[in-house]
């Protein structure tokens, strides 16, 4: 069975991956050079199977005014005359209520749990080289009641198998002494010791090498962007790119961004919307007071992430960027907040910037499964956990284009009737 993947970031090459070890034939379309060039070029870097709660929550509510109308916030909207934009958010504020983001949560959550193993399956039978490690997780609050709010997510994070303890201040400092410097402003800390980071880049770059050195090779097509699919009879029976048509006897939708276009064509809302994020890579020194868990500064919603000797930063929300284009007004209020929260980083030089668009969904969860065209799949939505879920997601797509029964209940991630 033939099966092109359109869509070469970290979500469209763990599909090829996992697909390829259940004997398909595989192809692999992407319109940039090579794997993994687009969202998930320089993320996060964190890969938090535990930390999944969506941002449609109602904590976010009262926050919004500030957040929407500042120019130095987490959260930032420029509005535009684009409906998909004004329907994305109204659909965003429709998903903060308690009920659905418990619920959200929960599917979220097992997701990520499933997902973790298949990262650890996949790393102990391949060893990429992607500065994988498993130092945990902690989130650093500086707000007494955020605090407060937290211990009451912990506590429901851990009906549904999620292990996760509450630190006081000092046994925050005991854990990641590279934090005493805002220790006196720490109200409490969540560690999960069961999160992991890497470099995402450099596992798309690895899950390539492998692809390509394995027995009945994966084909990649770069530099191949998909304009169409093209229906015939409720199948797919062509993908046209400018290089001309490829034909298989099945297509996977992984192309982050790019795959609302697609199905829009083929009469689908997928309900995607690009949310842009940025980071800060830093290479680190001999000098260097730098933490060494992955850590999440709550407050400011920007995270942190050991890869060897570097430290990745990253944060923002941007709603109605047009581009990946890097602000620099951005770049440098997350500077800051790393002066603020490490001011003895000492690294070697200025950060490299990154930018890029998360393919967000309004209630946060990604779109896993199949669609009313018989021989299309989809594997996209996945905003800011593409990294994280994406071992998972690829796993459980196959799984139920096998016809087999996925570890995950994939009623939660099907595309609405």
């Amino acid at each position: 069975m033939h099966t092109v993947v359109i869509g070469a970031g970290v979500v469209g090459m763990a599909t090829a991956y996992y697909l390829h070890r259940e004997g398909h034939r595989v192809s692999v379309v992407d319109a940039g050079p090579g794997p993994g060039l687009a969202t998930s070029r320089a993320n996060g870097a964190q890969l938090s199977y535990s930390f999944v709660a969506p941002l449609a929550d109602p904590a976010v509510l009262p926050k919004l005014p500030a957040w929407l109308l500042g120019r130095d916030t987490p959260l930032r909207w420029r509005p535009r005359l684009d409906p998909a934009q004004w329907r994305w958010c109204l659909d965003f504020l429709r998903a903060c209520t308690r009920g659905r983001s418990r619920a959200t949560t929960r599917e979220l959550l097992a997701l990520g749990l499933y997902s973790r193993q298949c990262v650890h399956e996949l790393v102990g039978r391949e060893r990429p080289d992607f500065d994988f490690s498993s130092r945990g997780k902690l989130l650093v609050y500086q707000d007494a009641a955020a605090y407060g709010r937290a211990l009451a997510q912990m506590d429901y994070q851990a009906t549904l198998g999620c292990a996760q303890r509450a630190l006081d201040r000092q046994a925050c400092l005991d854990l990641e002494p590279a934090l005493a410097d805002i220790g006196a402003s720490i109200a409490g800390a969540i560690y999960t010791p069961t999160e992991d980071a890497g470099d995402c880049l450099r596992l798309c770059t690895e899950l390539e090498r492998l692809l390509r050195a394995a027995p009945g090779a994966v084909d990649f097509h770069f530099d191949t962007p998909v304009t169409a699919l093209r229906g015939e009879g409720g199948r797919i029976v062509a993908l046209a790119t400018p290089q001309g048509e490829l034909q298989a006897d099945q297509y996977v939708l992984a192309g982050g961004i790019g795959a609302q276009a697609l199905a829009r064509r083929l009469g689908l809302d997928l309900r995607i919307y690009p949310l842009k994020g940025y980071s800060l890579t830093y290479t680190l020194t001999a000098d260097s007071v730098a933490p060494v868990s992955s850590i999440s500064d709550i407050g400011r919603k920007v995270v942190y992430a050991r890869l060897g000797q570097r430290l990745r930063v990253a944060g923002m929300v941007d709603i109605g960027a047009a581009d990946a284009a890097i602000d620099p007004l951005r770049t440098d209020s997350l500077a800051a907040d790393v002066a603020r929260f490490f001011p003895r980083l000492n690294p070697a030089g200025a950060p490299q910037p990154w930018a890029g668009l998360r393919p967000a969904r309004p209630d946060g969860k990604p779109l896993i499964g199949a669609t009313p065209w018989r021989n299309l799949w989809l594997n996209a939505g996945h905003g800011g956990l593409g990294f994280t879920l994406a071992a998972g997601s690829a796993r459980m797509l196959v799984d139920l284009m096998r016809g087999r029964r996925p570890a995950v209940d994939p009623a939660a991630f099907a595309l609405a009737a």
